[in-house]
């Protein structure tokens, strides 16, 4: 008997804008670790692959993943207003500290100790990045070719260094012939049943 999915919890107006808050206030540099975790781990506003559906379809759209995302998901549960508040609360903290740093950075951003300070900062969020999708991975308990498509796109990125988009536009209809043939739902070979 397979597990049972976990159940899910609305959030009101005012606890979806408080959680956005909360992810764009404690996220600052990497957003989507908090989210995740808020979203998923704290709050329960979705399941685990109901958030990496979200997210990966706000990879695919235009802007940053994590903001269509909060709009989806604040539309999700309170339409226009939920998208609205959803992307007010992650975006107005951050607003509020980066124009603090440019000002800081602005007057003191010469100084010779700023730069090193700055390569921790990119190597920190960059192994936040990492931890989350290692973490988001061993949890959705993917197929096979799941699991090779995502090693496969890693390397495109990663060694090819080739383009976002170029990688999704090969591999994103990989990906879903390959979900539809686990699903059955597109010819499989008769001999392999």
């Amino acid at each position: 008997m397979p597990d049972a999915p976990p159940q899910t919890v609305v959030p009101t107006r005012r606890e979806l804008f408080l959680g956005y808050l909360k992810i764009g206030l404690f996220g600052f540099g990497g957003v989507a670790a908090w989210a995740r975790r808020v979203i998923v781990e704290e709050r329960h506003w979705l399941t685990e692959r109901e958030y990496a559906e979200v997210l990966g379809l706000g990879q695919v759209l235009p802007g940053p993943n994590v903001g269509n995302a909060a709009v989806m998901i604040g539309r999700r549960f309170h339409g226009l207003a939920g998208a609205l508040l959803a992307t007010a609360g992650i975006y107005c903290a951050p607003l509020l500290i980066l124009v603090g740093l440019c000002l800081l950075y602005d007057r003191y951003g010469q100084l010779p100790a700023v730069a090193p300070a700055m390569a921790g900062i990119a190597a920190a969020a960059a192994g936040m990045v990492i931890g989350t999708a290692c973490k988001m991975a061993g949890k959705l308990k993917l197929a096979p070719e799941a699991i090779a498509l995502l090693l496969l796109a890693t390397a495109c990125a990663a060694w090819l260094r080739l383009s976002l988009p170029l990688i999704v536009l090969v591999l994103a209809p990989v990906s879903i012939a390959a979900s539809l043939w686990r699903a059955g739902l597109i010819l499989r070979d008769e001999t392999a049943r």
